[in-house]
């Protein structure tokens, strides 16, 4: 499917969109920080899959309806409505709030299901099976707000496992997809989650006398977020839209718009709640050991990042793959020193990036892991 023109770009309500569904990645740091433990960061998991799954949705959506009337703008903004509750009910979402967490989540897979009725005949085609699926996903979420255990956490599991489904069951080529307004969208959200788990990190000085070690901290943190940002934009960003853009088959075109900018992302935003986390460990205790929980977080989430985004350029294959994937296995290897002190790991895992960086910086490194770009449109993922 050839590349609409002219070009659709962000708009700045979708952007306000995102800056209200980034809250429940928030959320979910704070949620993890508070109760590091499995059992936690399995609800975590459940959570950001659903979440992750209908701002997904929406993201199509809008590559198809721009919000350019009343009515539609009034759509978004109760869905974005519902998204608030959502992240207002997470910490709770397995708990006394879980009902509010479902009817929220319903609310917005209603909205998004009401938005694409006023698409082009080809997506309100797809959206005839799409849609009932997503209101029977968000059904199940709704339900297990409302039953006890083990059937809370059973209809929970029941909901990803049908939203993977449904990427397959339904019509996907029906989808008309504007690269740059797809690849835009999708970055805008993942350098918005960098800057709040800024925020997330910096909350958690509050109160603390701003000694050497607190200073470093959060000196260290920017320093990670910063490489945070540079593995995902230092031109791969740009490099990953033209490889959508030039894939003319529609199936293979939506298929890598859900692998690469739906599953790939869904890795990389875990990765960025994590590392929110194992960093804010850190704060207040930097000459002190981490416990382990807190030093797999660091090294974890990082790592998680990594291989997310190299998931992502090895669907459209792109160059880095190697470089980010042994990065993390190296920044895995770390994770003893924070057991020991915590800056040390802090220290050690941002030159780490910093070094991975360097290195895929060379001109000879980018030249011998690169790939004709005109290839891209024809082999950039399977049916």
């Amino acid at each position: 499917m050839a590349e609409p023109s002219p070009a659709v770009r962000v708009s700045t309500l979708e952007l306000f969109f995102d800056l209200v569904f980034v809250f429940t990645i928030t959320q979910l740091a704070e949620t993890l920080a508070e109760d590091l433990t499995l059992a936690t960061l399995g609800n975590v998991l459940l959570i950001l899959f659903v979440v992750w799954w209908m701002y997904s949705g929406y993201a199509w959506l809008t590559n198809a309806v721009a919000p350019s009337s009343t009515t539609r703008r009034t759509l978004l903004l109760i869905g974005m409505g519902g998204f608030l509750v959502m992240a207002l009910a997470i910490p709770e979402a397995f708990g006394e709030y879980g009902w509010l967490f479902g009817a929220g989540y319903v609310v917005v897979n209603v909205v998004h299901g009401l938005l694409f009725r006023t698409a082009g005949p080809a997506a309100r085609q797809a959206q005839r099976l799409l849609g009932p699926l997503n209101i029977a996903s968000a059904l199940l979420v709704l339900a297990g707000g409302l039953v006890p255990e083990p059937w809370r956490h059973l209809l929970w599991v029941a909901a990803p496992l049908l939203q993977v489904a449904t990427g397959y069951i339904h019509n996907i080529e029906m989808h008309t997809i504007s690269a740059g307004h797809f690849a835009e969208r999708h970055g805008l959200v993942v350098i918005i989650a960098i800057g709040e788990s800024i925020i997330a990190i910096g909350a958690g000085f509050h109160g603390l006398h701003l000694g050497l070690g607190e200073i470093l901290v959060a000196v260290l943190g920017l320093w990670v977020a910063y490489y945070l940002w540079w593995f995902y934009f230092a031109g791969d960003d740009a490099r990953a839209e033209h490889v959508l853009a030039r894939t003319d088959n529609p199936r293979r075109r939506a298929r890598l718009a859900l692998n690469g900018w739906g599953y790939a992302h869904y890795v990389i935003l875990l990765g960025i709640v994590v590392t929110a986390v194992g960093i804010k460990k850190t704060v207040g205790h930097a000459f002190e050991p981490l416990h382990w929980d807190a030093a797999l977080a660091l090294s974890g989430g990082l790592a998680l990042y990594l291989v997310g985004h190299a998931a992502f350029l090895a669907l459209l294959r792109l160059r880095g793959v190697r470089h980010r994937l042994a990065a993390a296995a190296v920044i895995l290897a770390a994770m003893p020193l924070g057991h020991m002190v915590a800056i040390v790991q802090l220290v050690t895992v941002a030159l780490i990036m910093s070094i991975a960086a360097i290195i895929e910086d060379i001109p000879e490194v980018r030249r011998s892991g690169s790939t004709a770009i005109g290839d891209f449109g024809r082999t950039a993922t399977p049916d």
